[in-house]
């Protein structure tokens, strides 16, 4: 029997059963646990509030971003990339029809700008690959928006290439370096990749699509593993609120293993209406309130 075998085993000689879960689902454990167990846990799902206008318009670049990439080489053109976001639009949670129509033509300028900056023929190694990793603990995947194999900066003493894990942001708030270095995501994506594909990745990037700034992090083998540490003790508050609540724990005490986390985040939840807490502590949102130029 081999070591790994054996750590696998728990008294009895049972399989130690590994939590399986998602960086988003680890994020929105902290996040709120409340909004965790509607999102995960209760069947029926409540019901969620209207569409977000701004998901829209990512889920649109996104979509045309991938779609782009899966072209033959000599498609991928700038007008094309426009071409895909137009096809693809996402006319969700918009005040009408005349904002849907500005955020598009914005949306497609901004599409446009960032693959004129791309050489089409420096193919990604995954372009929305889904990745996964386990350790003792969990069992953790995730999908990366791309995954580039690049060859070492001049200043690294090594031969060969790394991959580089490149996550797109189409928000309209600028993001700062921390964003990357302290995104969970990003980290357990980059452990996963590396351990998948057998290369060494440590950098990662948040690419801001409306400002056309790139935030890297250089992550070291201990940074990578802190964050991964860090999941599996979220994974295990996670995994013992979902036995809790899957062992039949009475509604009525719900919010002792569940309890809402309130702040201003209150006002974009999904699940605001189905929570008196998060509508106390933050006003309501329209669902167009996230795009640049429809402030209230």
């Amino acid at each position: 029997m081999t070591s790994n075998t054996m750590e696998q085993l728990s008294f009895g000689g049972m399989p130690q059963k590994l939590y399986s879960c998602t960086p988003t689902r680890l994020t929105a454990w902290l996040d709120c646990p409340r909004r965790y167990r509607m999102s995960y846990l209760d069947r029926p799902q409540p019901a969620k509030g209207p569409a977000w206008a701004h998901n829209s318009v990512g889920a649109s670049v996104h979509n045309a971003l991938a779609a782009w990439w899966r072209l033959p080489l000599d498609r991928r053109t700038v007008s094309v990339a426009g071409d895909l976001l137009d096809n693809g639009w996402i006319n969700q949670g918009f005040a009408d029809d005349a904002q849907s129509a500005r955020q598009q033509v914005r949306a497609r300028a901004m599409v446009e700008a960032y693959t004129a900056t791309l050489d089409p023929a420096d193919e990604p190694r995954g372009v929305e690959r889904t990745v996964a990793t386990r350790t003792d603990r969990i069992a953790v995947s995730g999908r990366i928006d791309r995954l580039d194999e690049r060859p070492f900066p001049d200043d690294v003493p090594e031969d060969g290439t790394e991959l580089v894990v490149v996550d797109y942001k189409t928000g309209r708030h600028l993001l700062t370096t921390d964003d990357a270095r302290s995104s969970l995501a990003l980290a357990v994506y980059a452990v996963a990749a590396a351990r998948s594909l057998r290369r060494t990745c440590h950098r990662v990037e948040l690419h801001h699509l409306p400002t056309g700034t790139v935030l890297a992090w250089e992550h070291t083998d201990d940074t990578l593993a802190r964050h991964l540490r860090r999941a599996e003790d979220i994974a295990a508050e996670c995994a013992a609120a979902d036995e809790a609540f899957k062992g039949g724990l009475p509604a009525e005490r719900y919010d002792e293993v569940f309890p809402p986390q309130t702040g201003f985040g209150c006002g974009w939840c999904d699940f605001r209406q189905h929570c008196p807490e998060g509508q106390a502590a933050s006003s309501s949102r329209k669902p167009w309130d996230g795009l640049p130029d429809e402030q209230p």
